[in-house]
């Protein structure tokens, strides 16, 4: 099983969209293992976005990221990363498809309700900086049988 980090933005706090992002993850089938309310800080910021520190937006999705508090989930599921980015679409929410989280709830390129891991590498380096081991949980899921073939895990 494959694990991967979701954030929650703070303009989906703001919106009240909580409840409706999360839906999808859960209908989509994926098993969340872990959940936290957090206020992030510059430092943890800087690390969590070195890769974009020499564009000239950094400070602006910084202090966007710090505006509200966010939600970090850890999702588990069989090419979980793949599926929880093809339920979030493109980055610029205007050019993202209806029916994607942000086709249906963003019209900006960083207001754009979610961040999500990009690959296996990058899942497990994210999930380390936000969540500690005993902050993710192992559990049967009852629908879990009903979710893949019994080849597929």
């Amino acid at each position: 099983m494959e694990k991967t980090l979701v954030i929650l933005k703070p303009c989906t706090l703001q919106r009240g969209l909580i409840g409706d992002i999360l839906k999808r993850f859960e209908q989509k089938g994926l098993r969340l293992v872990g959940l936290k309310m957090m206020q992030l800080t510059d430092q943890l910021l800087s690390e969590h976005y070195a890769h974009l520190s020499s564009k000239p937006f950094f400070q602006r999705v910084k202090d966007s990221m710090m505006t509200a508090p966010v939600i970090v989930c850890c999702y588990e599921g069989v090419d979980a990363i793949a599926a929880v980015r093809a339920l979030a679409g493109p980055t610029n929410g205007r050019l993202a498809a209806p029916g994607t989280i942000r086709g249906d709830f963003s019209m900006s390129f960083q207001e754009n309700i979610v961040h999500t891991s990009d690959s296996a590498e990058t899942a497990e380096i994210e999930l380390n900086r936000f969540f500690s081991a005993n902050e993710l949980f192992t559990y049967k899921q009852s629908s879990f049988d009903y979710l893949y073939a019994s080849d597929e895990f």
